[in-house]
């Protein structure tokens, strides 16, 4: 399984990006069967779960962005999504597409399959 992200760039605070994720399968995977997720890592921090999108279409996001960012994806174009809006500069970081089929090790941080980033910068 491959994941390329792209999507991020630089924006000033209240804007908006669209970030989309790539899945690439091996014969045999399905795209369907993946619990799906997006992380950030800010400078001089750790990893963050931003939100989880599971198999059936169920989402979860952390506090910070509930109301501001939308998870989605398209099962056709084997690809993730993420919609965010009223960018704050708390949201700058390298953002990471996940995958794996346990939502378990997922939420956890420890999906078997991961992109290799893309950057935000939201300026004040």
């Amino acid at each position: 399984v491959q994941l390329m992200e792209s999507g991020g760039g630089s924006v000033q605070a209240g804007g908006s990006l669209r970030l989309s994720c790539a899945v690439s399968f091996t014969s045999g995977d399905r795209f369907s069967s993946y619990c799906m997720g997006w992380f950030r890592q800010a400078p001089g921090k750790g990893r963050e779960r931003v939100t989880v999108i599971d198999s059936n279409g169920g989402t979860d996001y952390a506090g910070s962005v509930k109301g501001r960012f939308t998870i989605s994806k398209d099962t056709g174009e084997s690809s993730l999504y993420l919609q965010m809006n009223n960018l704050k500069p708390e949201d700058t970081g390298s953002y990471y597409c996940a995958a794996d089929v346990a939502c378990s090790r997922l939420i956890q941080g420890r999906a078997k399959h991961w992109g290799q980033g893309t950057q935000v910068t939201v300026s004040s």
